[in-house]
């Protein structure tokens, strides 16, 4: 049976430590640092439409960092924390595992890295290759889940988890085929996945599809987060009787002005990033950027925040909302950086991030204040 480490017990971290133990195929280690006290004492309580409500869970050994982690080999290491430079850097996080003392002792594992964002690989591969252990070996991820912390050891979750699994290759977006290495390493990962009761997806270029999913949060997560209204506030029409009751929602009063700017502004911010995965490289089709998919985001999102039950809070406006660091460098500030590399113009895009440095700044200085 193979060991996994997994790091970052939040909600993403909490429901994969649940998947990989699901499996019956390996032995948990999950590292819980704000909440290892708590967890350690009750365990998780999950309220998941997918795995049912279960009290009290555990994983197999429980640390309340890596250091503590650091005394066996790993097959997998998982890093489920969000990717925040300005706070913690990837390689600083897993330090005691590039350390002699470990990485003399054992082999170094692969990395799976369950985070938002672009360019999130980069620190770690540098980091692995200035130990000389050979090449480092990174599984990135692009994740689709709706999971909450309602509190510190109750994690809620919706009917879905669904993650697409590839190869990280140094300065390379163009690959069109896993090698034989790489096929079992991705099998064999995504089989633990789908024991567990996860929904798979094994790419050959997983960067265009990272892209592609950073669409979303680059232009919705960060309309949200800028003006702390749910997405409904852009898309869904008055109550029609009533007996109907949800908020937000689009005053008719100036309806026509939320259709004349506000969403015509979201559909050329999305149209910039299509631009710019252009002039990456990124071919039109499925296999890279659809041209099809501005419009397609666009009005699967109107869809669903059209509906009255639609509650949904997009992930950046929840931690600004509790004053948690936002992950504004590896989602928008990337973008900034990629296109000025290409001398691609993307001033919407540029705007936001603008916008939103400001917004971090003040929570940082706020939780630089606390300590």
């Amino acid at each position: 049976m193979k060991d996994v480490l997994l790091v970052g017990f939040g909600a993403v971290g909490a429901i994969y430590s649940l998947i990989f133990k699901r499996s019956g195929l390996v032995r948990v280690t999950a590292v819980a640092r704000s909440n290892y006290d708590l967890v350690n004492k009750v365990g998780v309580n999950f309220k998941s439409g997918k795995y049912g409500e279960i009290n009290g869970w555990k994983p197999d050994r429980l640390c309340r960092s890596v250091a503590d982690a650091a005394d066996r080999p790993y097959s997998y290491v998982v890093v489920a924390t969000k990717a925040i430079p300005e706070l913690m850097r990837t390689p600083k996080l897993l330090t005691p595992l590039f350390a002699a003392s470990y990485a003399d002792k054992f082999s170094q594992p692969t990395y799976v890295l369950l985070q938002n964002g672009l360019n999130v690989e980069v620190d770690l591969y540098n980091a692995l290759k200035e130990l000389g252990k050979g090449d480092p070996s990174i599984i990135s991820t692009a994740l689709w889940i709706g999971t909450n912390l309602l509190a510190p050891n109750v994690v809620q979750h919706n009917d879905f988890d669904r993650v697409t699994l590839g190869k990280y290759r140094y300065n390379d977006t163009t690959t069109s085929e896993n090698n034989s290495e790489e096929v079992a390493l991705l099998k064999d990962l995504g089989g633990i996945l789908e024991a567990g009761g996860s929904t798979i997806t094994i790419v050959p270029e997983i960067q265009r599809v990272k892209f592609a999913k950073n669409f979303w949060n680059v232009a919705f997560s960060s309309f949200a987060a800028l003006t702390n209204y749910r997405l409904p506030a852009i898309f869904r029409p008055a109550p029609g009787s009533p007996s109907v009751s949800y908020s937000p929602y689009v005053s008719p009063s100036t309806a026509n002005l939320i259709a004349e700017y506000t969403i015509p502004s979201i559909r050329a911010t999305l149209t910039e990033l299509l631009n710019l995965g252009r002039a990456l490289g990124f071919p039109d089709g499925d296999d890279g950027l659809p041209s099809s998919l501005v419009d397609s985001i666009l009005n699967n999102t109107a869809r669903l925040h059209t509906a009255p039950e639609s509650s949904h809070t997009p992930s950046m406006m929840l931690d600004t909302e509790k004053g948690q660091a936002i992950e504004v460098e590896v989602i928008l500030g990337e973008v900034v950086r990629m296109a000025r590399q290409v001398n691609v113009d993307i001033p919407r895009v540029e705007t936001l991030y603008a916008l939103l440095l400001v917004v971090q700044n003040q929570i940082l200085r706020k939780m630089e204040s606390q300590k």
